[in-house]
């Protein structure tokens, strides 16, 4: 089974109160499942990593063999794809988690996408964050 992974985590302030979304969907768009987990205080980018580490465990929960990930942090696309390197200690261990759970799939890619376009897991973090609960 191929999924698209649609990805998302924020902050308010940097770091402050954190969360992170994910929903997974058929490529013809149609939703599968949706997570999303309030992280308490904690930086934008390790939020992004953690969007993407709830959400390949929720493909892989599904069954998805291949998983298209679309998120709007051009950072951590571009640490994924291997155009930047990991420099920072709290990023690194969400890194490693996110490459390990990529060997549960035969293929994994990530594709930044523009905001306007992340709009689902970008609701389910403002929702997470409004209830603080999640």
């Amino acid at each position: 089974m191929n999924v698209h992974l649609y990805t998302d985590g924020g902050s308010r302030g940097n770091p402050g109160p954190a969360a992170s979304g994910a929903v997974v969907k058929t490529p013809e768009g149609e939703v599968l499942a949706e997570a999303m987990k309030y992280l308490g205080e904690t930086t934008n980018n390790q939020a992004e990593y953690t969007a993407i580490i709830i959400g390949l465990e929720k493909a892989r929960e599904l069954g998805a063999k291949r998983v298209d990930v679309f998120l709007d942090s051009e950072l951590a696309t571009k640490q994924l794809n291997g155009e930047y390197k990991v420099k920072n200690p709290g990023i690194a261990q969400r890194f490693l988690e996110v490459k390990n759970l990529i060997h549960a799939f035969d293929r994994v890619t990530f594709t930044h996408v523009y905001r306007e376009n992340n709009k689902e897991a970008d609701a389910l973090v403002n929702k997470c964050l409004d209830e603080q609960q999640c």
